[in-house]
This record gives C-alpha cells, structure tokens and sequence, in this order.
C-alpha cells in the first residue's frame, strides 16, 4: 500500500494519509512470551465481559487469580491488545497527529432505516501463538455485518480495504467511528467524503456511541472464538467467515422482532 516510488508523495505523507506509523513500516514486532499471551487471552476474556474495566481494575481481577503482575504491564499489553475502557474520560483515543477529528453527528438522532447509519471498530483475537485484530462494518438498523477484515498489525490498511468492500455493497448516509488513527486517517475519511457520506466520531466521554459493534464483539467470542480455541490464522479466519454468514442470515434478533439481520438489511435495502 505504500508506494516508495510514488513521483509525488513521501512515505512519510503516505503512511500518515493510511494511518500507519512511519516506524511501524520498517518494524517487525517482537513476539510476545507464551506467559504474556496467556495473560492478554485472559484480558480480553475479562474486558469482553466487563469492558468498563481499566487496567487498575484487570490488573487486580489478574492478581486475585493468582498471576504476578503490575499494573504496568497490564497496561503495555492492553495497549498492545488496542484495549481501552469505554467509561466517560476526558480522552478516550487520540487522532493521528494532523489528523482531523469530525463532529459526532448522531446526537438526538433516531436510526429508522437502513444504510442510515453504519459503524466501525476494531477488536482484539487470542490464538495460542499469537494474535490478530479483527475489524467489521455494521449496519446499525438491521445489525447487518456489512464487511469485515483480519490483520496482524493495528496500521490501517486491513481497514481500507473493509472500507472498500463496504463501500461496494451500499452507502450509509452517515459512517460513525472513534477518533483512531485508522478512522481519521485521510484515506478513510476522503474516502467515505468522495462517496457522499457524512463523516462522524465519537465525542469525548460518550461510551455508548458504538454500542452496536460491541455487542457484535461480544457475540463473536462468546458464540465462536473463545468456544472454538482456533489455533491458526486459517482456521480462525474460516471459523469468522461462518460465523458472520450464520451471525447474518441465520441468528435471529429479539429487536428485530425475531428476523435476521439479512432479513430486515434486505428488505430495507430495497425499499431505500
């Protein structure tokens, strides 16, 4: 994705317009220790079900459990893992620096429709060696999985292409996300602008802005992930792509008054 040749612009340019960090380019990351993937495996178990807690309190759940740790080292590793609380404080993610940070758009306003208004967040993956991080598109009328993508590094271009696969399925009037580097990076907000759709981040302190994709993570790992134990990229990746086929067309949603999300995307994708 990033063109050392391009005639007109610098890598340094080019890594900024991806959301990716120069350094990050030429980085090849450390692998963590089978002690410390144990302990992320652990994290995100915990932080999936209580994702109000911080590193102070998963560090003492952690030491109740018997593990030596300090709060230190959980929060490299939260850090490492993309993990934050999603209680109000005054920052809840920084924009690339240069970025610019758009308005929260969806205050008092009530989703009626589909393609209305869709979401994107990133989450964390345990696998015995290692991990990934996994990223979706979500419609948030019909619940519908618009466009997902695996990647072994947080830079944004596994989000590009999400964006693009998005994008090549419908148009939202309105695409919310937080402030990221990969979600107010110049490729995915010029992007979603050249396309006729409104920009939108999260506000700071507003924890409940994605709460549909949290949800979704949440589903994920308890009705896959964590019952599944992939152990390889490939199976993992297979294991997604059959849930976020049954998750769409064939779990049945209480809200949605019992249909799938395919169901009620469909049909008011129809009649849009």
């Amino acid at each position: 994705m990033i063109d050392e040749d391009h005639p007109e612009l610098s890598i340094r340019r080019q890594c900024e317009l991806v959301g990716l960090n120069r350094s990050t380019r030429y980085y090849e990351p450390t692998p963590e220790t089978p002690e410390n993937l144990e302990l992320m495996r652990l994290i995100d178990q915990e932080y999936t079900a209580h994702p109000f807690f911080g590193s102070r309190k998963i560090t003492q759940w952690l030491i109740g459990r018997g593990h030596e740790v300090n709060r230190k080292r959980v929060r490299r590793l939260m850090r490492v893992m993309g993990l934050e609380a999603i209680y109000p404080k005054p920052k809840l993610s920084l924009a690339g620096r240069g970025h610019k940070v758009y308005p929260y758009l969806l205050r008092g306003v009530a989703v009626e429709r589909v393609n209305q208004v869709w979401s994107a967040d990133i989450t964390y993956v345990p696998l015995p060696g290692g991990f990934m991080y996994l990223a979706a598109t979500i419609d948030w009328f019909s619940r519908y999985v618009v466009a997902w993508r695996l990647s072994n590094t947080l830079d944004g271009a596994f989000c590009q292409e999400m964006l693009e696969e998005a994008l090549g399925r419908g148009r939202p009037e309105v695409f919310n996300t937080d402030q990221g580097v990969q979600f107010t990076a110049g490729a995915w907000t010029g992007r979603l602008e050249r396309a006729g759709v409104a920009v939108s981040m999260d506000g700071r302190g507003r924890c409940l802005d994605n709460v549909f994709v949290e949800r979704l993570w949440r589903s994920v790992k308890y009705e896959d992930v964590y019952l599944k134990g992939y152990e390889r990229v490939p199976e993992l990746e297979g294991g997604l792509r059959a849930y976020f086929g049954f998750y769409n067309t064939e779990r049945r949603h209480q809200s949605l008054d019992y249909r799938t999300p395919a169901e009620v995307y469909g049909v008011g994708a129809k009649t849009a």
